[in-house]
């Protein structure tokens, strides 16, 4: 299954471990199980730390236990981690062999400390570009914490579990045999979700930080090229980021980043993460801003409030906040999100294996979408709210090639219909004929469009009715020392190239506002 370039480098990697690491393998007859053992046959001689069990006994099969000998540290695969879960796989081997993490020892302090019994069963999809993240993250809270265990499961080949389970969107997480999370998480998210006091912690943290000379309001693209900018300037930065690398955790493929013939979006959101961190940034993770409050002086601060009570202060603040998916905004849409209404094709299609679904919107992203799940379920039904697709010719033509696709223009939803625990179907008005008509379906993917995330700045500076901050050609907002960049402007064509240029421009304004700008005293409070 490796070819031997990959095997060779494999090798490399192992060569790291540096405590014996047993693999025990639960098979049956299955072709599954006879792929598995061929993967793990040929890991297994990479390494003389490496011994392979063939007889284990677990819940699922074909499965397979990493655990480093004569310990319970370990972690469990139920399926063949490979496609976007192979790193996971070399990850858990040269961890559970005691390689060091790269984490911050405070996290690890903290993930050690936990107290209680903690069992996660992480189901995913090898399509999945969201899934490595929480799969390495539990595999490493297990590896620190032996009261911790984790089974990453690839729900396409247990399709029983998966139905009884209602499991419609990957990653989906259970905790001690209950929901605990679905979508992508970072380790500090789920940190924080099972240390209840983690958060007030950090609340009390961010109350005592000085006043940056420079704020990033989000951890995009347009947010990381302004704080490397602005640190590579030698003042005081900070940024504050809901979830570093925004929106681009959701992009599957990037092939127009220029110098960059190909990369993934959580990788490119772990390059700019690395980034920033390798200069002198103040980055304050998980945190959601929540207003804005200009400088009562010119020269003085803007103060920026956060959700968990804490505010930040600084003499400029950029603001690359981004966009997010636009919703249908009909009834049953809220209702049922991952439990049949959903967003990436490429994490939650495998999970449709032979269904009916729906596409909303004829863009290029519907229309991939369309083609992409044409491959794995029974049928797809492209819905567009206009009288033609809107989608480059190339990727129409595809579509209309495929047998297994029907269009709808024209159209309207106006309802998701579901059975209280999944989507049965949708209703569309036919806009040329005014009649209602209703679709059975399994699953609905929406795909129109983004929204910018702003609505915490409305009433407070210039925003065009769409929502967009209005900027000028240096990035100024209509508030002084303030500027804006990326997806959240008024700037077109968003794309994360442009999103960089901005962000770096914003920094360069901010820092000549700064220089021509004496920093002012704060009047007393009344």
């Amino acid at each position: 299954m490796l070819d031997a370039s990959l095997k060779e480098q494999l090798k490399g990697y192992l060569a790291h471990i540096a405590q014996p690491v047993e693999i025990v393998a639960t098979l049956d007859d299955s072709e599954k199980s006879a792929e598995l053992r061929e993967l793990l046959r040929e890991i297994q001689p990479l390494s003389d730390a490496l011994t392979l069990v063939e007889t284990g006994r677990a819940d699922r099969a074909p499965s397979f236990a990493i655990r480093r000998a004569g310990t319970d540290i370990g972690v469990e695969f139920a399926g063949i981690p490979m496609g976007h879960e192979f790193n996971s796989l070399v990850l858990a081997l040269l961890h559970a062999g005691g390689h060091p993490a790269k984490t911050d020892p405070d996290v690890a302090a903290q993930i050690q400390a936990l107290e209680g019994d903690f069992r996660f069963e992480t189901y995913f999809s090898l399509s999945c570009q969201n899934c490595p993240d929480v799969v390495q993250a539990l595999n490493l809270m297990s590896i620190l914490n032996p009261r911790i265990r984790h089974v990453a499961i690839d729900g396409a080949l247990f399709p029983a579990e998966v139905e009884t389970r209602q499991v419609m969107a990957v990653p989906a997480i259970f905790l001690n045999g209950k929901p605990f999370s679905q979508g992508r998480m970072t380790l500090e998210q789920i940190l924080a979700l099972l240390d209840t006091g983690a958060a007030a912690r950090e609340t009390e943290k961010i109350r005592g930080k000085e006043a940056f000379d420079v704020l990033v309001v989000g951890g995009g693209p347009a947010g990381a090229a302004a704080a490397v900018y602005a640190a590579r300037k030698g003042i005081r930065t900070g940024v504050v980021a809901e979830r570093f690398g925004g929106q681009v955790h959701d992009t599957l493929a990037i092939e127009n980043l220029i110098s960059v013939p190909h990369t993934e979006g959580p990788k490119l959101a772990a390059a700019l993460e690395a980034h920033v961190r390798a200069y002198d940034v103040d980055i304050m993770n998980l945190q959601r801003a929540e207003r804005l409050i200009p400088a009562k002086t010119e020269g003085g601060l803007v103060e920026v409030r956060l959700a968990g009570g804490a505010s930040v202060k600084a003499r400029t603040v950029i603001l690359s906040t981004g966009a997010r998916w636009r919703l249908m905004n009909v009834p049953g849409e809220a209702e049922y999100r991952n439990k049949g209404v959903a967003f990436c094709p490429h994490c939650d299609g495998p999970l449709f294996k032979g269904k009916r679904v729906a596409v909303i919107g004829g863009g290029n992203s519907g229309v991939e979408a369309a083609i992409d799940l044409a491959g794995i379920v029974a049928h797809v039904t492209l819905i567009e709210f206009d009288n033609k697709l809107r989608a480059d010719a190339v990727l129409q033509d595809k579509l209309t090639s495929l047998p297994n696709v029907s269009v709808i223009t024209s159209a309207m939803t106006t309802e998701v219909h579901g059975d209280g625990d999944k989507v049965t179907g949708l209703t569309y008005q036919d806009r040329s004929r005014n009649e209602l008509f209703r679709l059975d379906l399994d699953g609905i993917f929406v795909q129109i469009g983004l929204v910018p995330n702003t609505e915490w700045l409305k009433d407070t500076l210039a925003l065009t009715p769409r929502g967009e901050i209005e900027v000028d050609a240096r990035g100024a907002t209509s508030l002084p020392g303030v500027f804006a960049a990326g997806d959240a402007t008024t700037a077109p064509y968003k794309q994360i190239v442009i999103s960089m240029g901005d962000g770096a421009k914003a920094a360069l304004s901010a820092f000549d506002y700064l220089i021509r700008h004496a920093a002012a005293e704060e009047p007393a409070a009344a």
